[in-house]
């Protein structure tokens, strides 16, 4: 039997079952999740250790890409490491309070992602259409100042998010657990569970989390229009398809995390199935964070030349 229970602060549990309905065994699920979080680990940090180290990467671009793994860190942390020990658990509860900071650690780190793309889009459209104000306009400290904006915006976001899931009620059973059809406490599946009237949540989502997609998915866009102008109008062919290649590969990797979270959180609650959600979900949580380092940095000519140091470092001659 199913009933109304109080707000979020008091429910016990929150059973997360998104995975384990006719799914594959968890061995397997585990091993998989495993390598996914340890590689987006070991890129990540290594990105990290290398563009803090060596004084060639000391530019605003590899700043922006140290930002980016910073925050790729934590959406990865935010969701994988509480999937995996579900997976060797006997059932996969958490504490309703556990539930909602995971769900608030998630959405700083997925939206500050978004945001941090968006401003390494600007750097880019600057160093490629404007190289001559590049130094001026383009430097550390702005750098700082813009990644600061990022978590600042994104840091009230998820407040107001989630704050307006305190005061929900949730549909629990005879136990007091709430069952929640999904692998994380992510924002559609939670307000799916709650009892109560969530068209404010609903709405909130669609007008300022709207807003702030779409803002910065308009700027990505309007600055890889310009760079690809520009760069059509390179004299060499050679340069106008390494140019094609860098900024191929970024966008891609735009359309992917933009695409993966405007499917699950922008659709009416009909159009998509649990599985298509946990699906793109699993896409802008995993495989992002594990992608991003490979995509951006570590298949780059200064990065591997810095990893390379690291690895042989250069004998001085006595």
């Amino acid at each position: 039997t199913m009933a109304c229970a109080s707000n979020a602060s008091h429910t016990p549990v929150f059973l997360l079952v998104g995975l384990w309905r006719g799914g594959p065994p968890k061995s397997l699920l585990f091993l998989l999740f495993l390598t996914i979080y340890m590689g987006a680990m070991v890129g990540n940090l290594t990105l990290v250790f290398l563009i803090s180290r060596d004084s060639r990467l000391s530019t605003p671009m590899y700043y922006l890409l140290r930002g980016l793994s910073v925050v790729d860190i934590g959406l990865a942390t935010a969701t994988l490491p509480q999937l995996l020990a579900h997976l060797v658990s006997v059932q996969p509860a958490i504490p309703a309070v556990r539930c909602l900071i995971q769900f608030f650690f998630f959405y700083i780190f997925g939206v500050t992602d978004t945001l941090v793309v968006a401003v390494m889009a600007l750097d880019r459209y600057v160093a490629i259409c404007d190289p001559l104000h590049y130094p001026i306009v383009i430097n550390q400290q702005v750098c700082a100042r813009l990644l600061a904006s990022c978590w600042s915006v994104s840091f009230i976001h998820s407040i107001l998010h989630a704050g307006l899931l305190l005061p929900l009620q949730w549909t629990v059973d005879n136990e007091g657990a709430v069952y929640l059809p999904h692998f994380f406490c992510d924002h559609r599946p939670l307000l799916k569970t709650s009892c109560s009237d969530t068209q404010t949540n609903e709405l909130l989502i669609f007008l300022e989390g709207g807003l702030l997609m779409m803002g910065p998915c308009a700027l990505i866009l309007l600055s890889y229009a310009r760079i690809a102008t520009t760069i059509l109008r390179l004299p060499s062919a050679a340069g106008r398809r390494r140019a094609f290649s860098t900024c191929g590969s970024h966008l891609t990797m735009v359309i992917f995390l933009y695409g993966t979270i405007i499917w699950v959180y922008f659709q009416p609650p009909s159009q998509n199935s649990q599985e298509q959600d946990m699906a793109a979900a699993f896409m802008y949580t995993a495989i992002t964070p594990l992608a991003n380092p490979f995509v951006y940095s570590l298949r780059n000519k200064d990065v591997k030349g810095a990893l390379h140091r690291l690895l042989v470092p250069s004998q001085v001659t006595p």
